[in-house]
Order: C-alpha cells, then structure tokens, then sequence
C-alpha cells in the first residue's frame, strides 16, 4: 500500500514528528501573513469563505470510497472564473470529480504478478487510474490572453521554501517583450497524516494563486499521474498557450537562454514537435533493487525509447496536446522521464538533445568546482540540482552587471 495509502506511524516519532510541524506551521503562516501584507496591501480572512469572490471556491464535499482510507475535499467549481471573449469556444472542466478506483483483480492470478518484487504490487494493481479529482485549479491562469511561456514545475508540499526561490527567480510572472510568462506548481497530497501541511498549501494558493493540485499521495511511482494529469488539465484550459517548460522545483534555468532558444526555433520553423532537453538515448531498465530506478524484469524487460531526464525540458504546445491523446493508450510506468519517452515514440517523434540542458550537473562529479561556477549558469538553460539558497545566490550573481 506504500504508492496509494498512508501508513500510520506512532511512538516517538510520531509525537516529535507533530510538535516539528506545529511549530513550522506558525512559522510558515507568519512568513506568508507577511508576504501576503507587502504583495497585497490588505488583511484577508480565514473562514469558509477566504478565498473571496476573486479567486476558486474550495468548498468541502466528501468523496467516499474504498480507494482512499479518509475523507477528502474536492474543489466547487461555482466560481470557476470565465475566460474571456474570444474567437474560440470556451474550454471544458475538469470531470474527474469524484475517485472509485478499485484493484484489477484479474491481474493477481497471472504468473508474472506471483513472481514480482512487493513494493510494485500497489502501482500495478491500480495503473488503471489515471486522472483524479482536483483540490486546487486555476482554469484562469490561461485565460489572461495568449500566453508564449508555461513554466510548469513538479513539487511537493513541503518544499515551500524551494517554490519561493523559484517565484523570487527564474518562474517570476513577468512579460518579457510583448511575451507573457506564467507560472505554475505540480502538487500531489502529503504522505504524512496531518491537515497542517493542506491548510499550509491552501494558505500559499491564496496568495500566489500558482498550484495545482491533485487527490493522490506525493510518491516517486505517482510522479507519472502528475504528467497525464497536468497533459489533461492543460488540454482543456490553455487554447493559447505556445510553448511549455516543464521541470523540478530545485533546477537553475536561465529565462533569457531559454526565450532565445524559442525564439531560434520558431524562425527556423522547427517548434511544431519541439521537445528539448537532456536526451538519454539506449538506457536499460536498473536492476539494483537499492536504487530509486528500480525496475524489476516483470514489469519491464526491454531497452528504453529515447527520454529527457526530467529535471527540465521544453516543448510546444502543439506537441503537449498530441502527447495528452498518445498517453491514454500507453500503460502508465513508475517513471516519469520515460512514460514520456513512451508516449513520444509512440507519436513518432525523437526528443531532441541540447547540451544547454544539465539535469545531471554541469559535471556528473558533485564535489567539482565547475558545478559552483557562474559562468556556466549564464550560458547555459538549465541546471540540476540547487538548494533553495545556492538558487537564489547563483541567480544575484549570474545576473551581476559586472560578470
């Protein structure tokens, strides 16, 4: 049940555990109270009603089913705000309103099931679901007019600090030369059981208005449910979006680079199937059973297509759209980076390789110095990983005057 269920835990841990988040829970609400008074200039309420007539209604309903053990709230789409006046008709809702997903029992009596390794059980079981309810939407954030630039970005809830430094930085909703820029989080719901964390990301929303977020638990295997959700979501909201980057909430990625990159494409009328990144080409599955990127031979016993590493990739909204209908007829597989590869060769299209795209380091050996070095970061598009802090800081000096 590891993917799908949480687990109880108790003892010490637990108790150490709860006082850890009480006490980041004041902190976090005292940061975003006051973050919140400089963006905005005025005191919002916290009642049922919070979000007030300008942003989505979050009322609670209940969704009972045997798939999720607790009740959970999804989102009322009463206020869902329209999209303006155009020439084109106006887009569809989200219709995965309510979760009743049981197991596929016809798979537990074939031999290769009785034979594969546990931890994949869950996810194997339930690959059959693909799309869940929505606790947080802004079907607005696409409505704003054409938007040229998506920065979509995979997170979870309790890297808030990670999804300041990405805001305060390259995902800052800017217009760029006539170019609009948006910004928007990938979110699951928390493996730990605690309301907290929820009431926390719910608080943030508010004020950022930038997450999304989804009814199925933060795990690795579940990082795939992020992709068809999100290639779902954005089929149906954003008409007029062009292109599309999507990465982690702990990657550099230089805007300016990557405009030009665009830029360069659609000029040379190479950005229909666009889809760049870090290509990793002739992988096999790992067989170590201690690495993360375990894939035991019954579930998979073949080479990879061609994938990105998904720290960061780009592509256009064209392809994005005909990848959503690919991915319904590709079996859901517990890495994302080559789900996607999947879906491309299924579509006929090679991902293209950028060397501009370090989603291993800008050298595989962590402890080299080069890895630290501003100079690469400016010429570059994108780098993985930083912290929070090497972000901000690799950010102030790439964009030093003086460099």
């Amino acid at each position: 049940m590891e993917h799908f269920f949480r687990r109880k835990r108790g003892g010490l841990l637990k108790s150490l555990l709860s006082l850890s988040l009480v006490f980041a829970s004041f902190l976090m609400i005292q940061k975003l109270k006051l973050s919140e008074k400089y963006a905005t200039g005025s005191k919002h309420a916290r009642d049922a009603s919070w979000c007030g007539s300008e942003c989505l209604s979050y009322k609670k309903r209940v969704v009972k089913t045997s798939f999720w053990s607790a009740e959970s709230p999804v989102p009322s789409h009463e206020q869902d705000p329209q999209p303006p006046v155009t020439g084109q008709a106006p887009p569809g809702s989200w219709d995965a309103q309510v979760l009743n997903c049981s197991e596929d029992a016809s798979v537990k009596s074939q031999d290769w099931f009785r034979r594969l390794d546990p931890r994949f059980h869950q996810f194997v079981l339930r690959r059959h679901c693909r799309y869940f309810p929505m606790l947080i939407n802004h079907p607005e954030k696409c409505a704003d007019g054409d938007v040229h630039l998506l920065m979509v970005i995979k997170s979870v809830i309790e890297q808030h600090d990670r999804r300041e430094a990405v805001r305060k930085t390259w995902a800052n909703e800017l217009t760029v030369d006539g170019k609009k820029i948006r910004t928007l989080f990938l979110l699951g719901t928390p493996t730990a059981d605690t309301k907290n964390l929820q009431k926390l990301i719910e608080y943030e929303d508010m004020i950022y208005k930038d997450i999304l977020q989804w009814d199925f638990m933060d795990t690795f295997f579940n990082l795939t449910l992020k992709e068809v959700n999100f290639l779902k979501w954005f089929k149906i909201y954003c008409p007029g979006v062009q292109f599309i980057f999507k990465g982690d909430d702990d990657v550099f990625v230089n805007t300016h680079n990557l405009l030009e990159l665009i830029h360069f494409k659609v000029e040379e009328r190479k950005d229909a199937d666009l889809f760049v990144g870090d290509t990793i080409s002739k992988a096999i599955p790992i067989r170590n059973r201690q690495s993360k990127y375990y894939i035991p031979k019954e579930l998979y016993d073949k080479p990879y297509p061609a994938y990105v590493g998904g720290g960061g990739f780009l592509m256009s909204s064209q392809l994005a759209r005909r990848l959503f209908v690919a991915s319904e007829d590709v079996e859901l597989y517990p890495i994302d980076d080559v789900f996607l590869g999947m879906c491309l060769k299924k579509l006929g299209v090679a991902p293209e390789m950028h060397a501009g795209f370090r989603t291993f380091g800008i050298t595989r050996h962590k402890v080299s110095r080069l890895n630290k070095e501003p100079c690469f970061y400016k010429s570059l598009l994108v780098v993985h990983k930083l912290s929070a802090q090497e972000l901000l800081r690799m950010w102030s000096v790439v964009h030093d005057e003086d460099l």
